[in-house]
């Protein structure tokens, strides 16, 4: 094969194929004697696999080493491990696209929500809590639900999702969840000594369902990026007020 054969039959450019014989990922084939490159199907699996890692997200150096760690192998167990990797593709493009069905299902009928495309878990939380009200705790509320959505590993998102239905199934808890959103709203610009900051934790840990809570394993939310950013817009009331909370939900699931 020519380089421009063995490229399109890869799926890559010919530039592609010349830059990974200058970092030295893909070696020099055997030139004829016109000097044209004349590619194998051992070029092709590698340039193959080449591909594959860098779409799995790899930089070219992490590519470099898991080819190092490849030499020696025979020809049928690379193909295997490839065959392997389309396989696992295969089935996240089935999920995927049953993914994508079930939201196409939801904004044909109207029901996806503003901060759509979410899971239908989370879309029927969304419907179940009602009108969204004018609250930017409340709103922050429903984007940090979303990260989760997204983010959380599918058992641990289903147990939350789980609990947090709870709430919709209460409209007593659903008129509590508004209470505190006014609450912490109002501490926007509070000194964290203020008397209303124990209020809106006190209102804030009662509000919590004993699903949440028990989701929570008795340790409040878990320390690290997504923590910072969700207290990154509130101010040293809201944040104290939080954290109170947290502390009274601590003592209530021991």
């Amino acid at each position: 094969m020519r380089i421009g054969e063995l490229a399109a039959l890869v799926g890559v450019t010919p530039r592609a194929v010349r830059h990974y014989h200058h970092l030295g990922l893909l070696p020099e084939p055997v030139r004829r004697a016109n000097g044209y490159r004349e590619y194998g199907i051992r070029d092709a699996v590698l340039l193959a696999r080449i591909r594959r890692l860098t779409e799995l997200g790899l930089g070219l150096d992490e590519v470099r080493d898991v080819l190092a760690d490849d030499e020696g192998r025979e020809l049928v167990e690379v193909l295997e491990e490839l065959d392997a990797d389309l396989g696992r593709q295969e089935a996240l493009i089935r999920e995927r696209r049953a993914r994508l069905a079930e939201l196409l299902g939801e904004a044909r009928a109207g029901r996806l929500t503003a901060e759509g495309p979410v899971s239908a878990e989370l879309s029927g939380l969304f419907a179940g809590l009602g009108e969204v009200p004018e609250s930017p705790m409340a709103a922050a509320d429903r984007e940090v639900l979303v990260l989760l959505d997204t983010v959380a590993p599918d058992e641990e998102r289903a147990k939350l999702m789980s609990a947090m239905r709870t709430m919709t199934e209460d409209p007593r808890a659903v008129a509590r969840a508004r209470d505190v959103y006014a609450r912490l709203d109002a501490l926007a610009e509070a000194d964290p000594d203020d008397p209303r900051v124990a209020e809106a934790a006190q209102a804030l840990a009662d509000c919590l369902p004993d699903a949440v809570v028990a989701q929570l394993g008795g340790q409040g939310l878990p320390q690290g990026r997504l923590t910072e950013a969700f207290f990154g817009d509130f101010s040293p009331a809201q944040t104290a007020a939080v954290h109170r909370a947290l502390l009274l939900v601590q003592e209530r699931s021991r």
